[in-house]
């Protein structure tokens, strides 16, 4: 992680969309752009880890990072991905509790870091603002229930096809058809919770099947709607 040379403008940065910043007025954002620091990290470099305590959040302007929780057995349990545009670490900054997951840059990014006092100070001044972050927080929390349904209810099977058409859905294709996030089978296997060698076997039968193509951990989905089917959507 270093500091990037250039200072990237509020006012020309992806975030400036986000419902949280549209709300914000002039003066507000001169001091987010006064404060904030901008670094860039590597593929494998940790913003923050569970259990630290948060000094700010996180606008992520480019690359893709991965968020989750470690278990007793040592094994990650992937929560979601951010990607640029969206917000991290702003939950454990609200609440004054520890981060309660790890966040690991899978495609080297730019991040910037704005302190926790102004991300308080917004929530106590611009009502408009506050109603967003209500907003955002209940939406996560709306993915994170699904999720949970999913894993109690579905067969892994159906949770990788879930898994697929939601990737493709999020982060789209490049110019060959190929999905723009790159997983390991162990990333895969620790998003749909279950052993690295079953999505070895799930691929491949994927594969076998005609729904997707594999070169590597390079994914093109052939066959969206047959995905859909299996995953029961």
């Amino acid at each position: 992680m270093h500091n990037n040379p250039f200072d990237l403008s509020c006012d020309s940065c992806t975030i400036r969309t986000h419902p949280l910043f549209r709300h914000l007025e002039e003066q507000e954002l001169q001091e987010i752009m006064l404060n904030k620091i901008t670094e860039t990290y590597k593929r494998g470099s940790i913003v923050y880890q569970e259990g630290n305590r948060m000094k700010g959040f996180c606008c992520v302007q480019s690359g893709i990072i991965k968020i989750y929780q470690t278990g007793f057995d040592g094994k990650e349990q992937i929560i979601r991905f951010a990607k640029p545009g969206d917000i991290i670490g702003y939950r454990s900054v609200v609440s004054n509790e520890p981060a309660c997951t790890t966040t690991e840059v899978i495609e080297e990014a730019i991040l910037c870091h704005i302190p926790a006092e102004i991300l308080l100070n917004l929530v106590k001044t611009n009502s408009n603002f506050a109603v967003e972050l209500m907003k955002l927080t209940c939406k996560e929390l709306g993915e994170a229930n699904s999720y949970i349904t999913d894993i109690a209810q579905k067969t892994v099977k159906e949770r990788l096809a879930e898994i697929l058409i939601h990737l493709d859905d999020e982060f789209g294709e490049d110019l060959q058809g190929v999905l723009k996030i790159s997983l390991t089978r162990e990333e895969l296997s620790n998003i749909v919770g279950t052993a690295t060698e079953s999505i070895i076997r799930l691929l491949s039968e994927f594969k076998s099947l005609g729904y997707i193509e594999i070169n590597g951990r390079k994914i093109k989905i052939l066959d969206k709607p047959g995905l859909k089917y299996i995953a029961n959507i």
